[in-house]
């Protein structure tokens, strides 16, 4: 991804291997600072995508993939260090795939940084053929709306449902994007604008709230990652999401779901059947370590919402785009 830092342009990955150690931008951080951390543990690498210094489905299976290179790298058992991974982020299917696939490749006698490096670079690839196809979704002066991160930070570089964003600028197209603040954590806020202002596409963040409110008069196309898809194509994404979906079907919008095929879990037949994780509370009640609601009132906080297949209009995937209907292609080309 193109990063402005202290004024000059750089190209940079959300993750990525270097001398023996993960490193990885710090999420939590941006827009305000950008840091990229360092880590030589998988332990320290598991505690970075519990507490999200690393998010995004792509993401984290990439960094999961570092992590069980460190500790091939160093002797520990990798099944234990696997455990560790897998009970970080129980929505994220990539998480668990990029699991399998580190220790099937180790246990094949692959190198392990080869391995990872070959994972992360796939990711890559998928990428921007999902931005290929997505970018004949977005015409010239569209209007288009996302929600919470699906861009390089999420994807290791490039983006799922912002990948379709960057080919149809680099194409020329003229459009514009609502941008979804994403509350509890502000990724739409925070990340997913940092991302468009890098890129220079135009853009405007808008409140949760005032989704509804710009569909019903100014939106020709909704794009949303995905953090785990369904066997029947439900799937789960943010929080807020399914509002979204809803409503976009009521309205007569474009509802289109953007994730390579590593998202797709074909071991489970519906949503219904997709771990949805709480996190803290906290995340509602305070900002910045701030508390903002009354003390003693109590929150809720579930980090994703399963949307049912019969709002999505189609899967923007490296293999095209298609519909719920016709995911058993995807479970062949796997």
């Amino acid at each position: 991804m193109r990063v402005i830092v202290e004024g000059k342009p750089t190209e940079v990955r959300a993750v990525w291997f270097e001398n023996n150690r993960v490193k990885m931008i710090d999420q939590r951080i941006l827009p305000l600072e950008f840091r990229v951390l360092s880590f030589c543990k998988c332990s320290e690498v598991a505690e970075a995508i519990r507490n999200m210094t690393i998010r995004g489905a792509p993401s984290i299976g990439a960094a999961a993939a570092y992590g069980l290179t460190l500790a091939a790298l160093s002797g520990e058992n990798l099944e234990t260090a696997a455990n560790l991974l897998r009970r970080t982020r129980p929505t994220a299917n990539d998480l668990f795939y990029a699991i399998d696939y580190m220790l099937h490749a180790i246990a094949s006698g692959k190198d392990p940084i080869a391995a990872a490096n070959a994972y992360a670079d796939a990711i890559v690839e998928k990428c921007k053929r999902i931005g290929k196809y997505g970018s004949l979704l977005i015409r010239n002066n569209s209007k288009v709306m996302t929600h919470c991160n699906a861009g390089a930070l999420a994807s290791v570089d490039v983006g799922t449902a912002l990948a379709p964003l960057r080919v149809a600028h680099d194409e020329g197209k003229n459009f514009f994007v609502y941008v979804s603040e994403t509350r509890p954590r502000l990724q739409g806020m925070r990340l997913t604008s940092w991302e468009l202002l890098n890129e220079g596409i135009p853009h405007a963040i808008i409140a949760d709230a005032a989704s509804g409110h710009y569909m019903k008069k100014d939106v020709d196309v909704i794009i949303v990652g995905a953090d785990r898809i369904a066997s029947n194509g439900d799937f789960a994404n943010k929080i807020g999401t399914f509002e979204k979906a809803v409503l976009a079907k009521e309205l007569g919008i474009p509802f289109y779901v953007a994730a390579p095929v590593s998202t797709f879990d074909f071991s489970i037949e519906s949503g219904e059947e997709i771990p949805i994780e709480s996190r803290s509370e906290d995340e509602v009640t305070e900002i910045e370590g701030r508390r903002i609601a009354p003390i003693g009132a109590s929150a809720l906080n579930p980090a994703f919402d399963v949307t049912p297949n019969k709002y999505v209009t189609g899967f923007i995937t490296e293999i095209g785009i298609l519909k719920p209907s016709e995911i058993s292609k995807l479970k062949m080309k796997r």
